[in-house]
């Protein structure tokens, strides 16, 4: 295993060929931003579907442009408009599915949160706060996990684990996680500061590299 001195090269290089924070690649500022915070939820609300990242992000970008900014807005959009917009990005297999897990979100939202995913970011406590979100229409542990992992340090609430795809290419690397769940963020982060990164962004290239080699 190497020390965080040791792996630093080897860790820019990463993220140098990866890519970091999925956030970063669709232009949105989470860190200052809370409207930048609700485009996120939209777009993790793609990204936690079983289909390629790429079509993800291109679905997403459609999305924007149609004005839907929060997952609010697509309770102004007809179901046949977001199954066209899918079909556009590439959900042909999903396009029904995602259109009425869009509304249904939509309207979850709006009853519980008044519209706005950004009031979760009053809770505090990393169980209640990942509970809220597994909660929500279409919504489980992994769209939580996307969601909440780029908000670390926005959100005090927001501290889920390091995803399984970033601890096994983690390992493959050399990274020495440890033994304790508890800590791996801790030693994550502990090796990106030595490489002089975000750990946001080290734990994103970690998962686009375990991806990429599927």
């Amino acid at each position: 295993m190497s020390t965080p001195a040791e792996a630093a090269p080897a860790i820019r290089e990463l993220i140098a060929s990866e890519g970091g924070r999925f956030t970063s690649e669709l232009g949105l500022d989470v860190d200052n931003s809370p409207d930048d915070v609700e485009r996120w939820f939209v777009a993790a609300s793609l990204f936690g579907a079983p289909i390629q990242t790429k079509v993800a992000v291109r679905t997403w970008r459609l999305l924007d442009r149609a004005g839907i900014h929060s997952i609010g807005d697509a309770a102004h959009h007809s179901w046949d408009e977001l199954v066209a917009l899918l079909d556009e990005g590439g959900y042909t297999r999903y396009d029904f599915r995602t259109a009425t897990r869009l509304q249904d979100l939509a309207r979850a939202v709006t009853q519980r949160l008044g519209g706005r995913i950004g009031t979760l970011a009053a809770v505090t406590d990393p169980d209640e706060l990942e509970s809220d979100l597994d909660g929500l229409p279409g919504w489980g542990p992994r769209t939580v996990e996307i969601f909440l992992r780029e908000l670390r340090g926005v959100w005090p609430g927001a501290k889920p684990r390091v995803d399984e795809r970033a601890r096994r290419a983690a390992g493959e690397m050399g990274l020495d996680l440890g033994a304790d769940p508890d800590r791996e963020w801790d030693r994550l982060a502990e090796y990106a500061d030595a490489a002089g990164v975000d750990p946001r962004d080290l734990e994103a290239a970690l998962v686009r590299n375990t991806l990429r080699r599927r």
